[in-house]
């Protein structure tokens, strides 16, 4: 241990705070960055409780020393990269389920509980934490609430936010603030919950979180449509929303990305365009499902079929397992920025489109996938890294559908957070004096730039 964080030992327990070269490495991005961005922090530490957030926070602002929170690394846009090394402040080990209400339909975690165990200890009491993103049993509550996390139930349930009541967070000096309520609504004074949820730990980091849960339907039904090309898929897609279908699930599985998860998971599905349906009920949903059949029938589809619990269940495990197959297909390739714009639903089948046009005069290989019932479009591009002018190509696309999304009134982030990866588009979204305001705000609430530096904002000059 140097000097210069030998007050860290005061404010943690020695064994939960390491220099070691392994941990210091292992801290230095998230599944999604690139190792050129990465960055060994020089020091990590485990908090375990808010008061030794607090005191670590306060001690490494007084001394001008950056933090950057970290959870389970599962982020897509380099959002825990501490891109200034400091202090990689590690949540996982504040892991414990404090309460739950059932009568309230209420539970309490700390930052570090992973989705899946919050599903589980809910589904005890007949519940179910609706927003959980498709990686859900790997990622933690914490970072999901920075970077407002959804995932395939979206389109019915919404997105985290939604779900979030109330928020015990440390300020970069070491104040410890509560934001929102336990009660249904309140009204009193700023919003100061909605502020921090999706701020991607730049203005505080969430020590406690007051979860509202759902009671599970008692009638789960679901299947899968087949198109011949994916401009059907997706204005079929767009069809059944904008017609009221009451759909809890329906996602787009573009050709290219067929043939990857076929090759991944070994299945044999049809090399075709699908979309996969889901329906929740406690009654009629046969109603639901036959209204989704005919509104899919003005769009051609080559089949729409209903499963099993089984087939069910595989065919969610498969879109689980998308971002897996495509960082195993091939060897000599990698993927780009991982692509997440999502539209107004109006405009969900011209960026689909758009995309595969594109892809496809620049001969790129991209596949297409997303939770397309809220007009969010995932989309990968893959290309040989020793190839400069196919690299060139790629960023180009990339950048063209990000920017395409944005004149459609949609974002270039639709649940990824900006991070690292998006900085660039913030100001084409926003605007120059909402960029500002934004500053203003991680100006007021950490003037000395502790929290997280180097995420959201584009580089000023």
């Amino acid at each position: 241990m140097t000097d210069d964080y030998a007050f860290l030992v005061e404010a943690l327990a020695p064994e939960r705070v390491s220099v070691d070269e392994y941990a210091r490495a292992e801290h230095a991005g998230d599944w999604g960055s690139r190792p050129e961005d990465e960055v060994d922090p020089d020091v990590v530490v485990w908090p375990t409780t808010t008061e030794e957030v607090a005191a670590v926070l306060a001690a490494a602002n007084e001394r001008g020393i950056p933090v950057t929170p970290y959870a389970a690394g599962t982020g897509l846009e380099g959002n825990a990269v501490p891109s200034e090394a400091g202090i990689s402040m590690d949540l996982t080990r504040m892991d414990d389920i404090l309460d739950i209400r059932p009568e309230d339909h209420q539970i309490d975690v700390q930052p570090g509980v992973l989705g899946s165990a919050v599903d589980e200890t809910a589904a005890d009491h007949g519940l179910f934490f609706p927003p959980l993103p498709s990686s859900g049993d790997i990622s933690t509550i914490g970072g999901m609430i920075a970077t407002d996390a959804s995932g395939m139930q979206t389109v019915k349930y919404g997105e985290v936010a939604d779900w979030v009541l109330e928020l015990e967070a440390v300020l970069a000096d070491g104040t410890v603030i509560s934001a929102g309520s336990k009660a249904a609504k309140t009204s009193a004074g700023y919003n100061l919950k909605d502020l921090l949820v999706g701020s991607e730990g730049t203005l505080a980091v969430v020590t406690r979180a007051t979860l509202e849960l759902a009671g599970r339907p008692q009638q789960v039904r679901g299947g899968r449509a087949v198109f011949s090309d994916l401009a059907d898929a997706g204005a079929a897609i767009a069809d059944a929303v904008q017609s009221g279908v009451d759909v809890a699930k329906i996602e787009l599985v573009g050709r290219r990305a067929v043939e990857v998860a076929n090759a991944y998971v070994g299945t044999d599905l049809p090399d075709r365009p699908m979309v996969f349906v889901e329906f929740h009920a406690d009654h009629g949903i046969g109603e639901e499902i036959e209204f989704c059949r005919t509104v899919f029938a003005a769009h051609d589809p080559i089949a729409f079929e209903m499963a099993g619990e089984a087939e069910m269940e595989e065919l969610w495990q498969l879109r689980k397992d998308m971002a897996y197959a495509l960082d195993e297909w091939d060897s000599d390739t990698r993927q780009l920025h991982p692509g997440d714009v999502t539209v107004p639903m109006s405009e969900f089948p011209d960026i689909v489109r758009f995309a595969r046009e594109r892809a496809d005069a620049a001969d790129l290989f991209m596949a297409c996938y997303g939770h397309a019932g809220d007009g969010n479009l995932h989309y990968e591009i893959l290309v040989d890294p020793d190839d400069e002018d196919e690299v060139e190509r790629g960023e180009e696309v990339y950048a063209a559908v990000v920017e395409r999304a944005i004149e459609l009134g949609g974002t270039a982030t639709g649940e990824h957070g900006v991070g690292l990866g998006k900085r660039e588009f913030l100001a084409t979204e926003h605007g120059e004096g909402s960029v500002r305001a934004m500053r203003a705000i991680k100006d007021a609430l950490d003037p000395n730039g502790t929290l997280n530096p180097g995420k959201i904002f584009p580089d000023e000059g």
